[in-house]
């Protein structure tokens, strides 16, 4: 067993091997909780989920961290006399979690507030500053990045090259020693309300923003940890500024660095400014969730992944050749289901292990369920019994079994059985009538099923019916 993950600071396909090989150590950004998910969010946290589920079957356990951002320029701008910044990122922190669980994500092993960090934060700041590598000013704290020598080796860029740090509202920018030096401590400003404000050893003030995650991380998982995720867009200044600060601290910070690509629309990077922006409860509203998690996890997690038209179409019709592959196989097979050695299919394995394939391991579900049909269309019990557990569990490791019951709600259940009886009703009255004779009235009923998107299929054990999905 060899599972390799592309390294963004490496620039390579990097052999993983965990500190300890019974518990692998993830830390992954997640959302400021300024306004609700879009279905960028989602397809970020699912790289991530379906990692962490591979990395489960491969090591047993894996002790996931993922932060909510809850204080932040954007979260105070959002804020409203009605609902003040802490009220807004405990609404959108619901929403997030809703729209995660809603399409599968497992739910991390923590999932820390910044503002339940500030101690660990300031501890860090001071700890920068006696090491020589941060300065107050005026109330602000600045992370120097001329101290430390190895600035910039996540993204490989010179100091020179890169954009200048953020602009500070009130304070000068001769504040700063450096146009590229990047906060670790605001001052409190006019007009921000009191209780977004800590004390500090440096004035009255809030962390910034790159702080939170190196002290967190810290918190929860040691000074050195094997993975740190987040979207490709986060690579700088984001966790070029997070392991400068950790490093100069003296921890010695992630080991590998990963990153899920971004989703387009277009040929343009999805975001609220270009109004392209779509709304996960939007997605979700529409669309089975279900399908949103095949759609989102069809594409390689470090490719850019368009939403087009057809791209739930897609994910739907793909899932109704499983679908209806499992309804196939069972009915076949019935509660005598032949005893299979059957486990994941080595090229299932390969691709996953792989930096993590998952569209190379989907074509291994579909090649798995026209195998089970042939199988089924051969009479090979034992064949198609192999196929259906396989695609069972090759299918739960990515979280997309249509059977797992976490798909079915009880409206659901309800919904299905009173369209059983109606259909079923139907294919009562169609065998009556072909008894009879009577064809015209059974190609009636028959067009009259296939108006409705059912599907009839014909067998020595009766029939059957299903959904069209395609």
């Amino acid at each position: 067993m060899t599972v390799r993950f592309y390294d963004t600071q490496a620039q390579a396909l990097r052999e993983f091997a965990p500190l300890d090989p019974s518990n692998v150590t993830m830390y992954v950004c997640g959302p400021t909780v300024q306004s609700g998910p879009g279905i960028h969010h989602l397809r970020a946290a699912l790289a991530f989920d379906l990692m962490r589920r591979w990395l489960v079957r491969r090591y047993g356990r894996v002790t996931f961290v993922r932060n909510v951002t809850d204080i932040d320029d954007k979260v105070l701008a959002n804020a409203t006399p009605t609902e003040p910044w802490w009220a807004l990122a405990y609404r959108m922190e619901r929403e997030f979690t809703a729209a995660y669980a809603a399409i599968g994500i497992l739910p991390p092993t923590y999932e820390p507030r910044a503002t339940a960090s500030i101690p660990q934060m300031q501890e860090l700041i001071e700890t920068l500053i006696e090491r020589g590598h941060a300065y107050a000013a005026v109330g602000d704290v600045y992370f120097d990045v001329r101290s430390w020598p190895t600035y910039g080796s996540l993204t490989h860029q010179s100091i020179d090259a890169m954009e200048p740090g953020e602009a500070t509202a009130d304070t000068a920018a001769s504040a700063k020693r450096d146009p590229h030096d990047f906060a670790l401590w605001k001052a409190a400003k006019a007009g921000e309300p009191a209780d977004a404000t800590w004390h500090s050893p440096w004035g009255p003030g809030r962390p910034g923003w790159h702080i939170e995650c190196s002290a967190m991380s810290r918190r929860y998982l040691g000074p050195q940890f094997d993975i740190h995720g987040g979207g490709i867009d986060l690579r700088f200044p984001h966790h070029e500024n997070e392991l400068a600060q950790s490093t100069a601290a003296g921890d010695p910070f992630a080991r590998y660095w990963l990153h899920n690509g971004l989703v387009t629309v277009g040929d343009q990077k999805m975001s609220k400014s270009l109004g392209n922006f779509l709304l996960a409860e939007d997605v979700l509203r529409d669309t089975d969730p279900l399908v949103v998690r095949y759609a989102l996890a069809a594409a390689h997690y470090r490719s850019s992944l368009e939403i087009a038209p057809s791209t739930f179409a897609e994910a739907d019709a793909a899932l109704g050749r499983i679908r209806a592959f499992q309804q196939r196989a069972a009915r076949a097979l019935g509660t005598a289901l032949p005893l299979v050695a059957a486990d994941l299919p080595q090229a299932f394995a390969d691709a996953l292990d792989d930096d993590l394939g998952v569209p190379q391991a989907l074509a291994v579900v579909h090649e798995t369920v026209r195998a089970g049909n042939a199988a089924l269309d051969q009479g090979d019990r034992d064949a198609a019994a192999r196929a259906l557990v396989e695609v069972g569990r090759m299918t739960g490791i990515l979280g997309l079994n249509p059977t797992d019951p976490h798909w079915l709600t009880d409206a659901d259940g309800a919904q299905s059985r009173a369209l059983d009886v109606l259909v079923q009703e139907l294919i009562a009255q169609r065998a009556d009538a072909r008894a009879g004779k009577d064809w015209a009235a059974a190609d009636r009923i028959r067009d009259a099923i296939a108006d409705a998107g059912i599907v009839l299929e014909d067998g020595p054990e009766g029939t059957h019916w299903s959904v069209n999905r395609g």
